[in-house]
């Protein structure tokens, strides 16, 4: 199979997924989850919001893994505010991105991102795309084999970028 030509892979690895769950149907609930994060100085590197079947917002986060303790004491704090009924966290998360100009005329690119992952056994445990990048979190020790996998996938004519996990 042709590799398609991406503009590069990037990874970020040493962070924390946190849920905020069950969060009835209320404007201003994402931004007090925001606000509440950054008043604590906890910075969001991913964060995805979806509803249910109940039309319940739930909240996926990405963040630096040394700030996962704070975090969840800041979550279960605003909790009550936002009616959410569960926080809940994986500790060792990976963040992995392509990203290229013009990816939203490449209708490919996320479908053969998480065929590569899946190729290997890997699962996103979530997803966020933009203009210019499709994203996923992994479980932190299957990075290397999804990095290689999407290596083996696109034409990426950078390195992988390594984010610091001090970020």
């Amino acid at each position: 199979m042709e590799k398609v030509k991406i503009g590069g892979i990037m990874q970020s690895d040493g962070r924390a997924l946190v849920k905020l769950l069950s969060v009835p149907s209320n404007p201003e609930a994402a931004g007090a989850v925001c606000a509440s994060l950054a008043e604590a100085g906890i910075n969001l590197e991913l964060l995805v919001q979806s509803f249910d079947l109940d039309d319940a917002g739930n909240f996926a986060m990405v963040i630096a893994q040394k700030d996962l303790d704070h975090a969840l004491s800041v979550l279960e704090a605003v909790k009550p505010k936002v009616q959410a009924k569960g926080v809940t966290y994986h500790p060792d998360v990976a963040v992995i991105s392509v990203f290229g100009p013009h990816l939203r005329e490449k209708p490919r690119i996320p479908g053969m991102m998480f065929m590569a992952v899946a190729s290997v056994g890997v699962g996103p445990l979530a997803i966020a795309t933009s203009i210019s990048s499709v994203s996923c979190v992994v479980e932190g020790g299957h990075l290397d084999a999804a990095v290689q996998a999407l290596n083996e996938s696109f034409d990426a004519p950078f390195q992988v970028k390594k984010r610091p996990k001090e970020y």
